[in-house]
């Protein structure tokens, strides 16, 4: 069996618009009637309940956006009282009052099964021992794999982030199959089994799922290098469910759980609704949800949808991978540059470890944008001339590139700090 939900995995488009169709209109009539927030919002755009029919009238419906949640916060966008709920989840609250994420049993059996579709579609089967090194707490990521897995029968290691060395002796002792962790911490197990003279390539593991932060396909490519294996990606978001909004299949395309959450694209600017195939901000309805279903929630996420069957067999639409997001991007000179642009230079060049941190800074009128990175041991032995040219190459190529002078720095060995969560790349110093 390839799929983990034949039904819906490979359903057709007007099978799937109808099934879009009955539940948008359903999800819309639940909020107005039991979310003041969303009357108020319908009211004001003229918009009652009965005016929704389906897909079609996405565009009459209001944004929801980030500080909505966090004005609302703890409980004001939820549905249903909370003696109905099953789980409370939340982001990490960095930067203000934390997202929360409530679910019902309905909602969380819902989660449950786009993360068995994540894994299975990623060659996670019934037996296999993974190994979960997200965090097992108010972040979705470490939970969420693990509903995914146990939904599809897994034997699982509950090993959270941190404490690598275990993390490599696990892998050894256990034969784990499958690894779930965010790209750089993978890429951290990686290098820390190198200094540790363990080749991860001989041991039985096979797959990583990684997700909760943006990484580059050069990133993936070293990923696979260093471990032997095949990286996939689990796309997710708090507000939405956490993983399993999207999963990368066996052609590394990007599936979209279409039944479970509505997408599209707008202009970033205009708002405006964009056709599939052209690129702009990704925005999503979901339409099953009970707890906290949001209308067209904007995530900042920059990148274009495709819809098209893939040769894996599956109808769901697709999304490429994400470009940045909007809120992200550092505007330097005039210049619109988003982080993966750089790390996609800095690993393409092969000179360079997947560690870097960027730092803007502004002198005058002027915007400054300064590139800290770490080579590869072997590139030390040449000395500081020999780390000049490097920097010097480095430099130039960014310059053609993305088409701005750069100030690179190429730091001593170890001094980037090795994430074992959500890695910190960039530093607005202005």
């Amino acid at each position: 069996m390839n799929y983990w939900n034949e039904k819906f995995e490979t359903m057709g488009v007007e099978e799937m618009r109808a099934f879009q169709d009955e539940n948008l209109a359903a999800t819309v009539a639940w909020l107005y009637e039991r979310v003041p927030f969303y009357t108020k919002a319908l009211d004001e755009k003229g918009v009652k309940p009965a005016y929704i029919k389906g897909v079609d009238d996405l565009s009459k419906l209001p944004f929801t956006v980030k500080t909505d949640l966090r004005d609302n916060y703890p409980l004001g966008l939820c549905a249903v009282p909370v003696n109905e709920l099953a789980r409370i989840h939340a982001s990490s609250g960095t930067t203000g009052k934390p997202i929360t994420g409530p679910y019902t049993k309905e909602d969380r059996d819902q989660w449950a099964e786009c993360m068995a579709r994540t894994l299975y579609a990623q060659g996670v089967r019934k037996g296999d021992v993974i190994q979960n090194a997200y965090g097992m707490g108010l972040f979705t990521g470490g939970l969420g794999f693990l509903l995914g897995a146990e939904n599809i029968g897994c034997c699982v290691v509950p090993s959270g982030s941190g404490m690598t060395d275990r993390q490599i002796m696990l892998m050894q002792d256990l034969n784990t199959k499958a690894l779930f962790a965010t790209p750089s911490y993978t890429l951290t197990i990686a290098e820390r089994a190198e200094k540790m003279g363990v080749d991860i390539r001989k041991l039985p593991l096979e797959i990583a799922s990684c997700g909760a932060e943006p990484w580059t396909l050069e990133m993936k490519a070293d990923i696979e290098r260093r471990m032997g294996i095949v990286a996939h990606e689990a796309y997710g978001l708090t507000e939405m469910m956490g993983p399993g909004v999207a999963f990368s299949c066996s052609e590394g395309k990007l599936h979209i759980n279409e039944d479970h959450i509505l997408p599209e694209i707008v202009d970033p600017d205009t708002l405006e609704q964009l056709p599939v195939g052209e690129q702009g901000e990704l925005v999503f309805t979901a339409i099953q949800r009970r707890a906290m279903p949001l209308l067209r929630y904007r995530t900042r996420d920059i990148t274009r949808l495709v819809r098209e069957k893939c040769a894996c067999g599956r109808t769901l639409i697709t999304m490429e991978k994400i470009l940045g997001r909007s809120d992200d991007m550092l505007i330097i000179s005039g210049v619109n540059i988003f982080p993966s642009q750089i790390e996609s230079v800095i690993l393409d060049m092969g000179d360079y470890e997947p560690l870097y941190q960027l730092r803007v800074t502004k002198k005058g009128y002027l915007d400054k944008i300064k590139v800290e990175v770490e080579a590869k041991p072997e590139f030390y032995e040449g000395g500081a001339d020999a780390l000049a040219q490097m920097a010097g190459k480095l430099k130039a190529k960014l310059n053609s590139v993305i088409g701005i002078g750069m100030d690179i720095e190429i730091l001593p060995i170890g001094t980037i700090p090795r994430s074992e969560g959500k890695a910190k790349r960039v530093f607005d110093e202005r």
